[in-house]
């Protein structure tokens, strides 16, 4: 498998590795929140394709990590989201993915990554409660799940509320 920077031609591979990683067994025939996300995230031009990347094997696209444009109050950050691996890839993929766009990021100096997911698993990757370095969630019941990772860049002066790009609000 290899990492490699999202390219256009990649987006109904992508849209595909969503939906099926984030297909609800309940419900096999609906479309997963993410497909959509995806979609208004690339058509509003919120994604940051110099920090999306996509995992391909020899058989094409795998996984693939989104980031878009975000603030924490005037600071320019990174909001990561979706990120997914085919069901048949998982546990292969989303490290890759996630160093290569941590890797980006930090030369690109960009201060702060931010998500929302579990802390047991993206704590690997350095993230912890956003709340911890002063930012505050758009919704504060999200608690120790929405999780900040500092960048080189990063100093405390970058605080206060985080913002999503509009995608994020239906």
């Amino acid at each position: 498998m290899i990492v490699r920077p999202h390219r256009s031609e990649d987006y109904e591979a992508v849209r595909y590795i969503y939906t099926e990683a984030f297909r609800r067994p309940e419900n096999p025939d609906s479309v997963p929140p993410e497909v959509p996300l995806f979609e208004a995230l690339w058509e509003a031009g919120d994604a940051l394709p110099e920090f999306s990347f996509t995992a391909q094997t020899e058989s094409g696209a795998v996984g693939h990590v989104t980031a878009s444009k975000a603030t924490v109050a005037t600071d320019s950050v990174v909001a990561v989201g979706p990120i997914g691996v085919l069901p048949e890839h998982q546990g292969m993929g989303i490290s890759a993915l996630m160093d290569a766009l941590l890797t980006a990021a930090d030369v690109a100096h960009v201060p702060l990554i931010l998500l929302l997911g579990s802390p047991q698993y993206y704590s690997r990757f350095g993230f912890r409660p956003a709340e911890q370095l002063g930012v505050s969630p758009p919704e504060a019941g999200w608690g120790d799940a929405f999780q900040a990772r500092p960048l080189t860049a990063y100093t405390s002066l970058v605080a206060r509320p985080f913002q999503y790009a509009p995608a994020f609000s239906p």
